[in-house]
């Protein structure tokens, strides 16, 4: 599956509506993202029930400030629409892989309990 370009109006829906979604933050002026690119890439031809998307943080100032992106290349993962994974750097293929396994090894409810358990605190 190739990547999806994201942009403001597109972010929100794509990560809802994706079981599990991968997002590459990136831009063109950056090397580590240039080198990165193609690993994310054929991470995407390998997993083609994953949405692999791509945010050209110049192109799409707002929606990077809004998620409080400070570096790149930065990948984000969501499951089931929540957040589960962020981290700024290039990522080697096995490493990228093996962030994969765990995301889809993750039991869902267990993170939606202690989401609302963080929450409940928050609110006392």
């Amino acid at each position: 599956m190739a990547t999806v370009e994201l942009t403001r109006s597109t972010f929100e829906n794509t990560v809802l509506e994706g079981d599990i979604v991968l997002v590459d933050f990136w831009a063109a002026w950056c090397g580590p993202c240039q080198a990165f690119g193609p690993v994310f890439e054929a991470s995407s031809e390998k997993h083609p029930d994953i949405t692999f998307a791509k945010v050209d943080t110049d192109a799409e100032q707002e929606l990077s400030g809004a998620l409080n992106i400070r570096s790149i290349p930065t990948l984000m993962a969501f499951r089931d629409g929540i957040g589960v994974f962020s981290q700024a750097g290039a990522l080697p293929g096995h490493v990228l892989e093996d962030l994969i396994g765990q995301i889809r090894a993750l039991d869902m409810d267990e993170v939606r309990a202690q989401i609302a358990a963080a929450e409940s605190e928050l609110a006392e």
